[in-house]
Formats: C-alpha cells, sequence, structure tokens
C-alpha cells in the first residue's frame, strides 16, 4: 500500500513537469520565429499563440503570409488597375471608375480563367504542405507536414532566397512586414472607395 501510495504521489507531479517544460518550449519557438521584431516582440493580444498547439501555430502563420501575399498583390492591383483606366490596350478602355468597381467591368471570361489559375495553384499549395485526408488523425483536421515550412511553395524562379539561415530569416521577417501592412492597405483602399466612390489615386492627388 504504502509503494502504490508513494508511486500515486510521484505520477500526481509528472504532467505538471512536462505541461511546464511544454509551454516553455512553445514559448522559445514563438519568439524565434521569423516576423517578431522590436519594439514590440511577438504581438499577440488576442493570446491565439497560447492557445494553440504547434500544429496550430504552423497553420496560423501559413495562413498569415498567404494572406499577406493576396494583400500585395491586391494593393497593387488598385493603384495599377486606377492608373490605367481608360488606356486603350485595356478591354478597349471601357474599365472606368474606382478600383472597387471594376470587378463588374472585368468580362466574365477573365475570372473564368483566374479561377482555374488560381484554383491550379492552391491545389499545388495543399498538395504540398497539408497531410493528405485519409492519412490524417481524427480530431486534426488540416494536419500539416512536418517536413513543410509554411510560405515554402518551392517556386523562386529568380533565385533570390539566400542560403544563409539568419538572412533567409531576415527576409521572411521582411516578407510578412510587407504583408502584414498590405493587408491594412487594401482593407483601407476597399474603405475608403466605399465610403466616397473616389478612387485611391484620385485620393492622392486631392493631397498635393
Amino acid at each position: 500500500a504504502t509503494t502504490l501510495a508513494l508511486m500515486g504521489s510521484a505520477a500526481a507531479f509528472q504532467p505538471f513537469t512536462t505541461k511546464s517544460t511544454a509551454t516553455v518550449n512553445k514559448a522559445a519557438m514563438v519568439e524565434e520565429l521569423p516576423g517578431v521584431i522590436a519594439p514590440t516582440g511577438f504581438w499577440d493580444p488576442l493570446g491565439l499563440a497560447a492557445k494553440a498547439d504547434e500544429a496550430t501555430l504552423k497553420r496560423y502563420r501559413e495562413a498569415e503570409i498567404t494572406h499577406g501575399r493576396v494583400a500585395m498583390l491586391a494593393t497593387v492591383g488598385f493603384l495599377v488597375g486606377e492608373k490605367v483606366e481608360g488606356s486603350s490596350f485595356l478591354w478597349d478602355a471601357s474599365i472606368k471608375g474606382p478600383a472597387i468597381d471594376h470587378f463588374f467591368q472585368v468580362p466574365h471570361e477573365f475570372w473564368s480563367f483566374l479561377v482555374v489559375i488560381i484554383g491550379g495553384i492552391e491545389i499545388r499549395r495543399a498538395q504540398r504542405a497539408f497531410v493528405p485526408p485519409e492519412e490524417v488523425p481524427v480530431g486534426q483536421a488540416g494536419l500539416m507536414r512536418e517536413s513543410y515550412t509554411p510560405g515554402d511553395l518551392g517556386w523562386d524562379p529568380l533565385s533570390i532566397a539566400p542560403e544563409d539561415p539568419l538572412e533567409l530569416q531576415e527576409m521572411k521577417t521582411k516578407e510578412l512586414q510587407h504583408g502584414r501592412l498590405a493587408m491594412l492597405a487594401a482593407a483601407g483602399f476597399l474603405a475608403q472607395e466605399a465610403v466616397d466612390g473616389q478612387g485611391i489615386l484620385e485620393h492622392l492627388s486631392h493631397m498635393n
């Protein structure tokens, strides 16, 4: 009975040690992620990281990088689309007004083509990044491959990714920061044009 009591007492303390070690390890991992910069450090006001395991954190980072890249394209698209509106080479100069109105003016065939292209890219990303559904354990939907690095689609035609780990970390941080800024910019562009119906470039011209 004494032996069993001692075993029970020792086992009772074990989970606390494991949990504490896991928490420390996750905190250290989070602090080393790309995108953690001064003066904010790891900025997580809603405490999402604290509630997430390593697999969930990996999905969060993949989502942030993907949304950031789309936002960067969207921000450039806003400005370029409004700059070239009315140009004869672009659908017979029929596209006019703020960028948020261009969607309904562009021929449907273009959007169909774009959906096919985006769908192909997303299928390739899913195959590269995620564990096949039939191999995913119950309760772990959306599980990403252990070997996959968030954002690494294996596409670097200009070979700009540095081989030095520190330089690569710095480049990833720069991409994240630009993506975060672009998400705010794209949201701001949409809100501003929806409010007064004027293009972003038109607003900028009034500031001169």
